[in-house]
């Protein structure tokens, strides 16, 4: 069976204020090309469909239009809700929809219920993972705590329970959007981070005979049956040496898998450059950028006057300016903000309690309470803004 795994659309997103509508477009008159030409029998999408919870319409305009175009097609096509997606809102309508092959699978009391496909082989069994937000799932799993890694082992719990029922030989396939312990971030995601631990064990997903995955931007092989997409399209400067591609999936009669990249359009490339304003401006060697979307970071010991109008001169599509001079800024807030730069939530605030109880570490239950505090944070202003959308 040949499957089509993409994540992370992102729909409505833009890039430095830069409209990706018409980029988002190509993308998705590109997908379809790939399914029709590459006779895909199945197309998986990992989460986050849109960028925000309550998508503009021009957003929806386009989901609506790939929708009517993969039913058209003919081929089976399952989505599951990311971070980013509101998944009462994404699921509306979705008993209506499958009938026309489109699976949307947003319930996490649903895991269990898998998109029965087949081919000469049997019966191929696809299990849709929302992305399953801890607090506001752990009942749903008969849980009276945990994290990301506590939910998505009671989810695929009941997955393996419904898989070893069905007969011999029934291949699985697992969509779920969660940071895999192994994988590489980038700038562009947003934090799912709960009491500091974003990441779960890849070794929850041992005995699936294909996991896409999405949340990471970046393409990437944990195994090779589990493996991230990545976004289609590049949404922060972090992402500029990527290689953005969807994975065109074999899963053979026995379980095993064979995957290729293909290659999604690019709409412009990006470029991040470094040196002294005049360097840049004069350097031959940095023509090749000229029509690049450019992040310019300076290194003038002294910031200088209107450098972002002199750079978009050279480089008329430069979009974030950044200062680094050579000589180190003694200026505490910059220490300060560099030394936290990276760090987790619950890495920064251990920090502060040893710095005002010197010499003395967190112990177990007070780091637990630190954890839960920080989560029940994060859980309140998920809450707020959610009733502000």
């Amino acid at each position: 069976m040949r499957l089509l795994h993409t994540s992370d659309w992102h729909l409505g997103r833009s890039f430095h204020r830069e409209s990706l509508q018409e980029a988002q477009h190509a993308f998705l008159d590109h997908l379809v090309h790939v399914v029709e030409t590459e006779r895909v029998d199945a197309v998986l999408v990992a989460g986050d469909v849109y960028d925000r919870a309550l998508p503009g319409l021009e957003a929806v305009a386009l989901f609506d239009e790939v929708l009517h175009r993969l039913a058209d097609l003919g081929v089976p096509t399952v989505f599951i809700s990311g971070n980013h997606d509101s998944a009462r809102r994404l699921g509306v309508g979705s008993g209506l929809i499958q009938r026309a092959g489109i699976h949307l699978r947003t319930d996490p009391g649903a895991v269990a219920r898998p998109v029965l496909l087949s081919d000469a082989h049997g019966e191929v069994a696809v299990y849709g993972l929302p992305y399953l937000e801890p607090v506001l799932v752990r009942e749903r799993f008969g849980l009276e705590r945990g994290g990301h890694a506590t939910v998505l082992e009671a989810a695929l719990e009941q997955v393996r329970a419904d898989l070893v029922a069905r007969p011999a030989g029934t291949r699985s396939v697992v969509l779920a959007h969660a940071f895999v312990t192994g994988g590489a971030p980038s700038d562009s995601e947003r934090d799912i981070a709960v009491g500091g631990v974003a990441s779960v064990p890849a070794e929850l997903f041992d005995g699936i005979d294909y996991v896409a995955l999405g949340h990471l931007h970046g393409a990437q092989t944990l195994a090779p049956h589990l493996r991230y997409s990545g976004s289609p399209l590049a949404y922060s400067f972090s992402e500029a040496r990527q290689r953005k591609t969807m994975w065109l999936v074999d899963l053979a009669a026995d379980g095993s898998v064979a995957a290729q990249r293909i290659d999604c359009p690019v709409p412009r490339p990006l470029a991040c450059l470094r040196g002294t304003l005049a360097e840049l401006l004069t350097a031959p060697e940095y023509g090749e950028f000229e029509d690049c979307w450019v992040q310019a970071t300076l290194t003038d010991p002294s910031r200088p006057a209107e450098p972002m109008e002199q750079l978009r001169r050279r480089f008329p599509h430069t979009l974030q300016l950044l200062f680094e001079p050579a000589e180190e800024p003694t200026d505490r807030a910059v220490s300060y903000a560099s030394r936290v730069r990276g760090r987790t939530d619950l890495e920064v605030a251990e920090s502060f309690v040893r710095h005002v109880r010197p010499g003395v570490e967190l112990v177990g239950r007070e780091r637990d309470w630190l954890r839960e505090g920080l989560e029940q944070v994060r859980t309140d202003q998920q809450q707020r803004a959610e009733l502000a959308r």
